[in-house]
């Protein structure tokens, strides 16, 4: 059976829409805003910075759509890479994203769900701890994210009916829940507040001192290096919160009708979720002070405009939603990953096991290696930390990925697109132009979140020839 099984085409633009938001939207959402207003002190700016993320995820989206028309096939963006660089670049993608970004976004999910999940059970949270092992600290949240890790794994290898399903309740489910959320804040909203926020919205909190106008902090913001910079690192959460988007492109061998379907579902995805984002951020700008955002206990924004909006109850309400957010983010992360590790090893590049699919038409052998992999993350405790450092990396694989585009219009200008990049050369290079100033401003301003991950993909190169050396015969 393994050897004959195939891909079952079952998702509909429909599903394919859902993969796409609902890997997006996980925590993120709920707490990155306090950290990116200590970044840039004024409303205006915090606004900014999710419109700016927004329009890059959109244009990422469309220029990708045109790549998945060409290659309609698992494996997405390592395929992507491969064939506009060489497979070398495809392996490095597919390295990192196995050793942490997929993976360590599964395990921080894993973890948000169980510090959400606290709330409403307080024995699993972080502080309970279970076993201690020397330094290393076990906690009843660390568990409980990994048995979720676990039993979606486990569903996901029953076929890709069944990931659907839990795909499509669960983000509509929290797309519903951010909708009414918007608009409950909006209905309890405060116009002191409001325009409290607004009075100065382009001042900058760490360089307030040197002008005393908001027309002077405009111009220093635009023109200042340190404004750059500053944007850049407030940058870093929203750009982790919108990322995932890519995940639809991974299982395109199981979308029906994939050469329209993606780069539709692209296009939707994206442009809901953003839309949803901002207003998700003008609702807080609405019932609570920028300090109150900036310094919200533990970064937990959401928890704090709820309790505005609901009182008491506000708490769970939030803890209800980001469970469900989580969950259905989880699903979508799991249930995408796999198909580029099975891509690598139908390549050569991985353990040969992983590129087998089993009698239900998935990869379950690299399912339950991502889960491995994704649970010792879990209990290392360092998720948070890897996916800080790969920010920079993921930015800068999309900045290549989307330059692949006019790479292969000259490589293949008579392969077949079906779906044409649209703006294209204007908006793929805008969106490259602007890549490039966030992953300068980071290699300057934000070293500790560029090195390390760049030490992490530079890995892969012995690794790839390694691989190499196993596929000679002897």
């Amino acid at each position: 059976m393994q050897s004959t099984a195939q891909f079952k085409p079952s998702l509909g633009l429909w599903d394919a829409t859902m993969i796409v938001a609902g890997s997006m939207i996980g925590s993120g959402i709920f707490v990155v805003s306090a950290d990116m207003l200590k970044d840039v002190g004024g409303a205006g700016w915090l606004i900014f910075a999710w419109v700016l993320t927004g329009f890059m995820t959109v244009i990422a989206a469309l220029s990708y759509g045109e790549l998945s028309g060409m290659f309609p096939k698992a494996g997405g963006q390592y395929v992507y890479l491969k064939a506009a660089y060489n497979p070398l670049m495809g392996f490095l993608y597919g390295w990192s994203f196995f050793a942490v970004i997929q993976t360590g976004t599964i395990a921080a999910v894993g973890v948000a769900f169980s510090k959400f999940a606290a709330y409403l059970i307080p024995a699993l949270s972080e502080k309970n701890i279970l076993l201690n092992i020397g330094s290393l600290n076990i906690s009843a949240a660390q568990v409980t994210s990994i048995i979720l890790i676990i039993v979606l794994s486990y569903s996901n290898t029953k076929g890709i009916e069944g990931g659907k399903w839990i795909q499509n309740i669960f983000t509509t489910t929290k797309l519903l829940s951010l909708f009414a959320l918007i608009i409950a804040g909006l209905l309890v909203f405060n116009p002191t507040v409001w325009h409290a926020n607004w009075s100065d919205p382009w001042r900058l909190m760490q360089h307030a001192s040197r002008t005393n106008t908001s027309t002077d902090n405009v111009w220093l913001f635009l023109a200042g290096a340190a404004g750059i910079g500053a944007i850049a690192s407030a940058m870093v959460g929203s750009v982790f919160s919108s990322d995932a988007w890519n995940n639809v492109t991974f299982i395109a061998g199981e979308v029906r009708n994939p050469r329209l379907n993606i780069g539709l579902s692209l296009l939707l995805g994206t442009v809901i979720v953003s839309v949803i984002y901002i207003s998700t951020n003008l609702m807080y700008l609405s019932v609570l002070p920028t300090q109150e955002i900036a310094f919200a206990p533990e970064n937990r924004v959401a928890v704090s405009a709820s309790q505005v909006i609901f009182g008491r109850p506000g708490t769970i309400v939030i803890a209800l939603m980001i469970m469900i957010s989580t969950f259905g983010c989880n699903n979508g992360l799991i249930l995408a990953g796999a198909r580029v590790y099975y891509s690598m090893a139908k390549d050569g590049l991985f353990f040969k096991k992983v590129g087998e699919l089993n009698s239900n038409g998935v990869p379950a052998y690299a399912l339950w290696l991502q889960c491995l992999v994704a649970s010792i993350l879990c209990l290392s405790g360092k998720y948070g930390d890897l996916l800080d450092y790969v920010s920079f990396v993921v930015m800068l694989f999309y900045m290549l990925t989307i330059a692949g585009i006019f790479i292969l219009r000259k490589k293949a200008p008579d392969s077949e697109r079906p779906y044409k990049a649209i703006g294209y050369p204007i908006l793929p290079a805008v969106y490259i132009l602007l890549a490039a100033v966030f992953c300068l401003a980071l290699i300057i301003y934000k070293p500790v979140y560029t090195w390390p991950g760049l030490v992490i993909v530079l890995a892969g190169i012995p690794l790839y020839y390694l691989s190499l050396q196993s596929k000679k015969p002897s």
